[in-house]
């Protein structure tokens, strides 16, 4: 298998938690705001001031709607990513679809049952020897592939939930400012917040394979990253647009310095998301395969 498919497709999957995770907290209660008219007849509370509030109000609105449509557009390790997809909320057994494209090529993924299956074009079903056209990736496999991303992968059915990258603005985060303005035609709260990586290295980490996750903690440790991120809720505290810019975080880490930015955007909130696994006898382990193939 080329090395490109799984980094395309783990840098959109990274991108993707990172938009929509973050360990979950407990919020207080939203505080209600001054009510204004927006479109389609519908009120549009004045913005938050504090983001604990803001993080609760989200978090309510999405556990109501149970589902979305998402774009994602953004850059990671040097190569630009795009992906839309679906997803189901529903905790831990939230389940998503996704179609990315990065370094030209492109990945269609799955996430059921906190198992991550991965399309595999003919031409490399045709290199690793085998007629399957699905590659998954168990939380439990003990292939390399699978031990890289086995933790992140147990827990990304959770963070799927869009409200708990709120959850992280709320312990590490504060407000900067924000505004009522129109996102495609819609009345917005739109607010712009820094996170504070020091407040809670651990929010930052635990998506982060399990290996990997003490270093990287201790690496973030008592350093001055703050991170920019701006988001844009709807007159029911929905997200319908978040970016994020990571710079600060991956060169503190090492990174060579570059664009480490995303940009989600969600719509038809409510709608009714069908996402299954593809036939059993259309899916191969991918840490067989690759033990097959000598890789």
């Amino acid at each position: 298998m080329r090395k490109t498919t799984l980094v395309a497709a783990g840098a959109a999957l990274v991108l993707t938690l990172t938009a929509c995770g973050g360990n979950s907290g407990t919020a207080a209660p939203a505080a209600a705001g001054n009510q204004t008219q927006a479109d389609g007849g519908g009120l549009l509370a004045s913005p938050f001031t504090d983001a604990i509030q803001l993080a609760s109000a989200s978090k309510q609105g999405t556990e109501k709607s149970k589902s979305a449509k998402f774009t994602m557009e953004g850059s990671a390790a040097g190569q630009t990513i795009n992906a839309t997809g679906a997803m189901a909320i529903d905790g831990a057994n939230t389940k998503f679809s996704m179609t990315s494209t990065a370094a030209g090529e492109t990945t269609e993924m799955r996430m059921v049952d906190k198992v991550m299956y991965i399309k595999l074009p003919a031409d490399q079903q045709k290199e690793m020897g085998t007629d399957k056209s699905w590659a998954k990736i168990s939380a439990d496999g003990t292939d390399p592939v699978s031990q890289a991303l086995g933790s992140s992968l147990s827990q990304s059915a959770e963070q799927s939930d869009p409200s708990k990258m709120l959850d992280q603005i709320s312990k590490t985060g504060r407000i900067i400012s924000s505004d009522q303005t129109e996102l495609n035609g819609e009345k917005v709260n739109h607010y712009k917040v820094e996170l504070d990586v020091a407040k809670a290295v651990d929010q930052f980490t635990g998506s982060v394979p399990a290996a990997a996750r003490d270093k990287l903690t201790e690496m973030l440790k008592g350093k001055d990253i703050k991170i920019p991120a701006e988001l844009w809720l709807n007159k029911d505290n929905l997200p319908v647009q978040v970016t994020m810019d990571q710079g600060p975080m991956m060169q503190a880490l090492g990174a060579p310095a570059g664009d480490a930015k995303f940009t989600m955007k969600y719509t038809d909130w409510g709608t009714q998301v069908d996402v299954t696994a593809p036939p059993a006898d259309q899916v191969v382990d991918l840490g067989e395969l690759m033990k097959k193939a000598g890789r």
